[in-house]
């Protein structure tokens, strides 16, 4: 069997489920194949998450809390923000796949949605504070979300190559964003 321990189920299950996600589509996980990978009967995945969209809500939950931790004690600065979303998509492909595929979520989980919310709070509060005109987000926030999530993406999905220590061409990259940013709000539109 697995090194499963009473009372300990549902973070077992949510760590094999991540590394089920890590290795394939998040749409291939099974909660069959969950069970059998944890070493527990067949229903124990369905008892504490209801159904595969439970399970992998409450993957993208986890994940949403830990990319939120991680940000929350960055440094200063946006490239620090950036440097600490795409280590920590890389250190965790299986939460981060999930995360990012709505239809797999289940909409109206109340968790879910408040995780979501509170990540992008600290995600947009590194960009400087939304023009009263434009209403919502800045232009800014989303182009530096777009940024660091495509190019934690494309590492991922080994579309780019990935160097050993990426975390100052990350600084090099969101600095240049940060740069661009600048020289928008010097010229509005």
């Amino acid at each position: 069997m697995s090194g499963y321990h009473h009372g300990d189920l549902p973070r077992q299950l949510l760590a094999h489920a991540a590394e089920m996600a890590a290795e394939a589509d998040p749409e291939s996980i099974s909660l069959r194949e969950l069970a059998r990978r944890t070493g527990v009967s067949h229903s124990a995945p369905v008892h504490h998450f209801g159904s595969r969209q439970g399970l992998l809500t409450a993957l993208a939950v986890e994940g949403f809390a830990g990319l939120h931790e991680a940000l929350s004690a960055r440094g200063d600065g946006l490239s620090e923000l950036g440097v600490s979303y795409v280590t920590w998509a890389l250190a965790h492909p299986g939460h981060y796949a999930v995360m990012w595929r709505p239809r797999l979520l289940d909409a109206s989980d109340e968790e879910l949605d408040s995780a979501r919310r509170r990540l992008w709070a600290v995600l947009s509060a590194a960009i400087v504070e939304p023009a009263p005109d434009r209403g919502g987000a800045s232009a800014e926030a989303y182009a530096a979300f777009a940024l660091v999530h495509g190019l934690a993406g494309l590492w991922l999905a080994g579309a780019l190559p990935r160097p050993e220590e990426p975390s100052e061409l990350i600084r090099q990259i969101t600095r240049r964003l940060a740069g661009a940013s600048d020289r928008l709000r010097e010229q509005p539109w």
